[in-house]
């Protein structure tokens, strides 16, 4: 109710408009609007709301940092607690490969905007070089005349509530990318997913119930599992000097930490995230993980390009994302773990 009906009004009035209102107070019966996942009259309004939620958190953004975003840009947006194993590094590299990429190779995608939202613990100097780092990116990248062209930047600054309402309804893919196994289970990927985010993550976390009930074909998964993330754990299998050495796309992604132009000429300031992936041998596998976090990426942009067919998975997502409703959880704790009866 806070996160659907409260935050997307124009979404959750026409889910009601469709199915009526009883999915208010039993989230179950979202599932109705799943009907609707092929008719085009209804995925074009849902693109038309998602369009308007873009476009009223682009006027915010430029109002608030200066920083024009264009509404018809594929918003991407990974908004938590900035940790090693929530990798928003590994979105960093990404964006650093797609800068290179576009400035060497004249490469043309679908314009994205990448949002960042995070805060860092006091002592915890790594994820404040990767915030610094972000903020680095977005400096050169939005006011690069080639590049901005397909890629702007935004790092919300105070991340909270009142940000994530405006922030969640405008997203159009939802970075879950934590390492696998690491997760205990998450709720911005819930939140997005009823907004008619899609998916890009591993399988960590609700990650797995949410491919569970939307499908697997309606969200875009990669990367390690748990199970191989423990076997490489448990068998001493995994060498991040040897993926460093040996892959091309790796080695010259993370040498831009040192020769980018947000290194400022000062080959030292982001040394320390250098030396945190290496050092310790790369402790959550975003070496691991990058090129095929890359290829995910690129295929989600692709598939952004099919207006219907990305509203389709948009709309499976928002109907099966009522078993993450905390009536039902709240449920479960009363018939399994409190055992307390029901009043009439």
């Amino acid at each position: 109710r806070r996160w659907f009906l409260y935050s997307n009004e124009k979404l959750s009035s026409y889910v009601s408009e469709k199915i009526g209102t009883d999915w208010i107070l039993d989230a179950d019966k979202l599932t109705n609007f799943d009907k609707f996942a092929k008719t085009k009259t209804v995925q074009n309004r849902v693109n038309r709301i998602k369009h308007e939620n873009k476009r009223a958190f682009a006027d915010f953004v430029k109002e608030k940092y200066g920083v024009e975003i264009d509404p018809s840009s594929i918003f991407d947006t990974q908004v938590k607690r900035l940790h090693a194993y929530k990798r928003q590094l590994m979105n960093a590299l990404r964006i650093m490969y797609l800068y290179k990429k576009i400035k060497e190779n004249n490469f043309e995608m679908h314009p994205v905007t990448f949002i960042f939202g995070a805060k860092a613990a006091p002592s915890y100097y790594f994820a404040k070089k990767v915030i610094e780092l972000i903020n680095a990116l977005a400096f050169y990248i939005n006011n690069d005349p080639q590049v901005s062209k397909y890629i702007k930047i935004v790092f919300v600054e105070n991340y909270g509530v009142t940000l994530a309402e405006k922030i969640i309804p405008a997203t159009d893919i939802s970075e879950q990318i934590s390492t696998a196994g690491y997760e205990a289970s998450g709720t911005s990927n819930m939140k997005f997913m009823m907004n008619g985010a899609i998916t890009l993550g591993t399988l960590d976390g609700a990650n797995i119930e949410i491919v569970d009930h939307a499908g697997r074909e309606n969200n875009v998964i990669f990367g390690l599992t748990k199970e191989e993330v423990v076997a490489h754990q448990k068998n001493g299998t995994y060498s991040a000097w040897d993926i460093y050495n040996n892959n091309e796309v790796v080695r010259d992604t993370l040498n831009m930490l040192f020769n980018g132009p947000w290194a400022d000429d000062n080959v030292d300031r982001f040394k320390a995230i250098f030396d945190e992936i290496l050092t310790k041998n790369d402790e959550y596998f975003v070496l691991k993980d990058l090129v095929p976090y890359i290829e995910a990426s690129l295929k989600a942009f692709e598939l952004y390009e099919n207006r219907e067919k990305w509203a389709e998975m948009a709309i499976h997502n928002i109907a099966n994302s009522g078993f993450f409703s905390s009536d039902r959880t709240i449920n479960s704790y009363v018939d399994e773990i409190w055992h307390l009866k029901k009043l009439a």
